[in-house]
């Protein structure tokens, strides 16, 4: 359905993730469990003074986001609980050094030679825990509340969240390498709204705070094996989402939900360009606006198929494109098909496929001490999600 649920509660992890209050709307109780296999196609091309320079693809494999999802009607009480485990938001990316892309050279250990990076690897997975509850005012306003705990781990190498040295004495300082970072813990809330018109109309609502993020540690050390450590946090943003769907069509189901995502808030991802000692403060996205259209139809009593598309913002400014190589979200229009076969008159199969397409930014590599004239930098990227699950009604 493309993520087009604030009003169309269809299966317990839709309900879960994006409107509280829709949990009552459910047509019963339900345990839920899903995987995404996520595989990006990533890649990085520079030029300088219109001749190019290198192209350089990614590595980052296929990762895996399970999801859990259960909610329980209680029975004579307008009161539905539930519990949602599952991955929200990340992002990986893996590229090689390079002799011939500007930004994947070795960092330089000679003053006044320009040097690259090296190497970039980039992990960034968070998961929510979401115990929920559920009230039906009555027939027809249903109101939800999900306090949120939130799990997640940011890995940046070589670690440019904190100030290159010069430990060797070369005169060139640099930037040093992180294996890790520290598992970061935060928490939220969301708040949902869902009404039921008639037969035909739902509307829903919801917003979801940001998850506070306690600040992660990133030990390292020098150039000399010194120890280095920096402590850095990454909140997950504000979202606020409203939606609609139509049922009027026989065996039809029609639904939109628009989004807007606080990026430009959020410690981490609103913050931009580097502080004066040469550490990056954030990747200096936007605020964006999304949109996500999806239809559901029911072919035969046991096969349901569905299909969406989606729309986001692109948060990332093209004057720094080279900061957000390694963070590439950029992506703004994907389709998604999919369907639901009923196994068992309580169990069924879901699967799902999506395609985020092609889509590339622009800008000049960029240093600490400013953009560089006549040098250009694009980030290209394209995703394929296989989403696989069951479903247990009771």
């Amino acid at each position: 359905m493309g993520g087009a649920a604030t009003a169309a509660p269809l299966d317990a992890i839709g309900a879960l993730r994006w409107n509280p209050a829709t949990i009552s709307g459910l047509a019963c109780s339900e345990l839920a469990f899903g995987a995404d296999l996520v595989f990006p196609l990533i890649e990085v091309d520079s030029s300088i003074q219109g001749v190019a320079f290198g192209s350089t693809a990614a590595q980052p494999g296929v990762t895996v986001v399970p999801t859990v999802g259960w909610v329980h009607h209680c029975e004579d009480s307008p009161l539905t609980i539930g519990l949602g485990v599952m991955g929200v938001a990340g992002f990986r990316t893996n590229y090689p050094a390079s002799l011939t892309n500007p930004v994947l050279l070795p960092q330089s250990n000679t003053p006044g030679v320009p040097g690259g990076l090296g190497r970039i690897y980039t992990s960034a997975q968070f998961l929510d825990i979401t115990p929920t509850v559920s009230w039906a005012v009555n027939e027809s306003w249903s109101i939800g509340v999900s306090p949120i705990i939130t799990l997640g781990e940011v890995v940046v190498d070589p670690l440019v969240i904190a100030p290159p040295d010069d430990a060797d004495g070369s005169g060139q300082a640099r930037y040093s390498t992180a294996a890790g970072g520290q598992m970061q813990w935060g928490a939220g809330a969301q708040f949902g709204v869902y009404y039921i018109a008639n037969e035909a109309w739902r509307w829903g609502a919801s917003l979801r705070t940001p998850s506070w993020m306690q600040a992660g540690q990133y030990l390292s050390q020098d150039e000399l094996g010194n120890p280095k450590s920096v402590r850095f946090a990454w909140d997950l943003p504000l979202v606020v989402s409203g939606g609609v769907s139509y049922a009027g069509i026989a065996s039809t189901l029609i639904a939109l939900d628009v989004r807007y995502i606080d990026y430009s808030h959020a410690s981490g991802w609103g913050d931009s360009g580097f502080a004066p000692n040469g550490a990056l403060r954030g990747l200096g996205w936007n605020s964006v606006m999304a949109l996500a259209l999806g239809a559901q139809r029911e072919v035969t009593d046991n096969l349901t198929m569905r299909a969406g598309y989606t729309y986001n913002g692109n948060p990332t400014p093209s004057e720094l494109t080279v900061i957000n190589v390694a963070s590439p979200l950029h992506y703004q229009h994907q389709l998604s098909a999919g369907g639901s076969y009923r196994l068992a008159p309580n169990v069924s199969l879901n699967m799902a496929y999506t395609y985020y397409l092609p889509h590339s930014i622009t800008g000049p590599l960029a240093t600490a001490a400013g953009p560089i004239p006549g040098t250009s930098v694009t980030s290209t990227e394209s995703v394929h999600l296989l989403t696989m699950g069951v479903g247990v009604n009771y």
